[in-house]
C-alpha cells in the first residue's frame, strides 16, 4: 500500500470514529510522540526531540480542550488538572532536556489508554447485551 493510499485510510478511519475512539487515538498519538522524543533524546537529536515534544504538547491541548465540564463533572475537572501536569512535564523534558519528565508523561497517557480502551471494551459488551436481549 502507498503512503497515500494508507494516509487516505486514515482519513477515513477518523471520519469514521466514535469519539471514544478519537480520544484513544489522540492517546496513541501523544505516546508515539513521547516515544520519538525519548529516542531522539537518547541519540542527541535536539530538533526532531523538541519536534516530538511539540507534538505531544499539541495533542494534550486537544484532549484537555475537548473535555465536555458540564457533561463530564468531577471526572473532566480531573482530567483537565492531569492534562495541565503532563503538559507542564513535557515542557520540563524539553527545557531540562532529561527522560525522567517523558517517562512520567508516557506512564500517564498509558494509563488513561488503557483506562478509555477497557471503557470501550465495557460499551461493547453492553452493547452486544443489548443485541442479544432484542433478539430473544
Amino acid at each position: 500500500m502507498s503512503i497515500q493510499a494508507y494516509k487516505n485510510q486514515q482519513d477515513w478511519d477518523i471520519l469514521g470514529a466514535s469519539p471514544l475512539e478519537l480520544v484513544r487515538a489522540l492517546y496513541r498519538g501523544a505516546i508515539q510522540a513521547i516515544r520519538q522524543a525519548r529516542t531522539c533524546l537518547a541519540n542527541g537529536q535536539i530538533r526532531e526531540r523538541s519536534a516530538a515534544i511539540t507534538k505531544a504538547c499539541t495533542i494534550v491541548q486537544e484532549l484537555a480542550i475537548s473535555l465536555d465540564k458540564e457533561v463530564g463533572g468531577d471526572v473532566s475537572a480531573s482530567l483537565a488538572e492531569l492534562y495541565v501536569y503532563i503538559h507542564k512535564r513535557l515542557g520540563d523534558a524539553n527545557i531540562e532536556q532529561t527522560d525522567a519528565p517523558l517517562a512520567e508523561a508516557e506512564k500517564l497517557l498509558s494509563t488513561l489508554l488503557e483506562a478509555w480502551s477497557q471503557l470501550e471494551e465495557e460499551q461493547e459488551e453492553e452493547h452486544h447485551g443489548e443485541s442479544l436481549a432484542l433478539s430473544a
